[in-house]
């Protein structure tokens, strides 16, 4: 008989040797296997502590826990973590069971429990979709086992957590995507607002950046009414806790000077194991501060600390913050309506990643909905790949043509990278057609008839696939790459969803697309009355183009 309970103090011992047999002995965080440390958690007040017991036999087989400081100490916000069952338990509902005991534990002390899941197998995702948490991000590379692995992120609600909720968010259109999934699941609601017009905090001023000291303490401090009254970034600390305390839970904080004063800082927590870095609160008594103090920061990272993945927790009302983080390649990786508990309301939260070391993410097992949130937030960072690409050949893309550079990033920002092998088929005649190519190297071969021969070519530069997505017809020619080709993949719903939002690039991605369909038809040998009568076809087909799906 299985048996659910509160850990005591005589389980830390069994306990160390379930995560031993999970983990293995090079686990990085070495405090799971300390027995004095697991008996500390047991009798903590931050902490809720289960095991799974084997009654006929004696024996703990499963923990799990629960942390109530995952977020400041008033948010009610705690983690449903350190799940793991011992291997000759395992397929015996060990793990829903301990997760329906920790429901049942925490209904009255939490409005937000998340859920940190491993993506290399299924199990945490699939106990907690089936116990009521939704997906709410996919956190790449976060965390340092024997390799990088990316993590799920799951939330539930309790209580009055909605109910408090502040609404209309203010999001930046690169997270829409990711918000409009996650709020789209009951018991959610969209109702955000997607700010396109808010400017990035300026860059500017002649500051220096030290490392804060006690004696710096009192003067930062002083500055708290400013900061308080609004906050734009959020984490498990604050600089009220006390200095000593923040030494203690190994946070730090970066200051800006100007003339001898101090003028701001940013607070941050670092994982030396895990090469990790949370930036947890920004003071700051000027704009320009702001955008010094959190460059500095992602620069020391990246070249002095060595730091590969930085996490931020931003103010999902604040569209400036999150612009500035955007424009310091921080992307959108997850959407937590209700994280934080600030003065009499929950405020919704976009957590924002840098990645400092891009690679492979390895094998992933992802459940169906977390997959879709994985899909969006991943776009993502195959833009931080393709942009740069882009961004060296936006004066040779004729798509580009007569866009500023507000307007051709923004259209690169919702394209991903596809290279194609030689031989290999874009598309096929007959195949549905919900993207169009931009060709950025290499070249493609169209072809068509029966029997098949070649009727174009598409040069690097060009585009392919156009006229079909503007139908909303299947192709009627296949494209076949000539050579190793790298290309711009440019979705039809994302394409629809940009014009919706931003029609003066959508005026400008038509008339490019009529003009070079029209250069394609005079080089394969039409007359100019045809690229005339195939420039007005591609202006009419836009006209009459669907709009995205609200």
């Amino acid at each position: 008989m299985i048996r659910i309970r509160e850990a005591r103090e005589e389980d830390v011992v069994q306990i160390r040797e379930i995560f031993l047999a999970v983990y293995g002995a090079d686990y990085p965080h070495r405090e799971l296997y300390d027995e004095l440390w697991l008996k500390r958690s047991v009798f903590t007040d931050d902490a809720l502590i289960l095991v799974a017991e084997d009654t006929d036999a004696g024996r703990v087989i499963g923990t799990a826990s629960v942390l109530f400081d995952f977020g400041a100490h008033s948010d009610l916000v705690g983690e449903f973590g350190r799940l793991a069952v011992h291997p000759d338990y395992r397929r015996l509902q060990v793990g829903k069971l301990l997760m329906e005991k920790r429901l049942e534990a925490i209904h009255n002390r939490l409005h937000v429990g998340l859920v940190v899941a491993r993506t290399v197998h299924p199990y945490a995702q699939q106990i907690s979709l089936a116990h009521g948490f939704i997906p709410t991000g996919f956190l790449p590379l976060k965390h340092f086992f024997r390799h990088r692995e990316s993590f799920a992120l799951l939330a539930r609600y309790f209580g009055d957590a909605l109910a408090l909720r502040r609404n209309n968010p203010r999001i930046i259109p690169e997270a829409y995507a990711l918000a409009n999934l996650v709020m789209s699941q009951p018991p959610l609601t969209p109702d955000f607002i997607v700010d396109e017009d808010s400017a990035p905090y300026p860059a500017g001023g002649d500051y220096t950046i030290e490392q804060l000291q006690a004696e710096g303490y009192p003067a930062l401090l002083r500055i708290e009414r400013g900061r308080v009254r609004n906050r734009e970034i959020f984490g498990p600390m604050r600089l009220d806790y006390g200095f000593f305390k923040l030494q203690a839970r190994q946070t730090s904080y970066f200051l800006a000077r100007s003339g001898g004063h101090i003028v701001g800082a940013v607070g941050y927590t670092m994982d030396p194991v895990e090469h990790t870095v949370r930036v947890f609160e920004l003071i700051a008594l000027a704009d320009d501060v702001v955008r010094f103090l959190l460059s500095e920061l992602e620069r020391k990272c990246r070249e002095e600390m060595g730091i590969e993945y930085i996490e931020i927790d931003v103010s999902a009302y604040a569209p400036r913050m999150q612009r500035t983080l955007l424009e310091l390649n921080f992307l959108p990786v997850a959407y937590v309506p209700a994280m934080v508990f600030y003065q009499v309301e929950r405020l919704d939260i976009v957590k924002m990643v840098r990645l400092n070391k891009l690679q492979d993410l390895g094998p992933l097992a992802l459940m169906e909905p977390v997959q879709a949130v994985a899909d969006v937030v991943m776009r993502g960072f195959s833009t931080c790949v393709i942009a740069p690409r882009m961004a060296q050949a936006i004066k040779e893309i004729p798509l580009f043509h007569g866009m500023n550079m507000e307007q051709a990033t923004r259209l690169a920002g919702i394209c991903r990278v596809r290279e194609v092998r030689a031989g290999e088929r874009l598309f096929a005649t007959h195949d549905p057609a919900d993207r169009l190519y931009i060709l950025l190297q290499g070249q493609v071969a169209i072809s068509g008839g029966s029997p098949s021969v070649t009727i174009g070519t598409v040069r690097t530069g060009e585009t392919c696939g156009e006229v079909s997505l503007l139908s909303a017809r299947p192709h009627s020619a296949t494209a076949t790459a000539e050579g190793p080709v790298e290309a711009a993949e440019l979705l039809q719903r994302d394409l629809a969803d940009l014009i919706r939002r931003r029609p003066d690039i959508g005026v400008i991605i038509y008339r490019n697309l009529a003009v070079g369909l029209g250069d394609k038809l005079l080089r394969s040998g039409n007359s100019k009355r045809d690229q005339d009568l195939a420039e007005s076809e591609v202006l009419h087909l836009a006209l009459e183009a669907p709009p995205a799906k609200q």
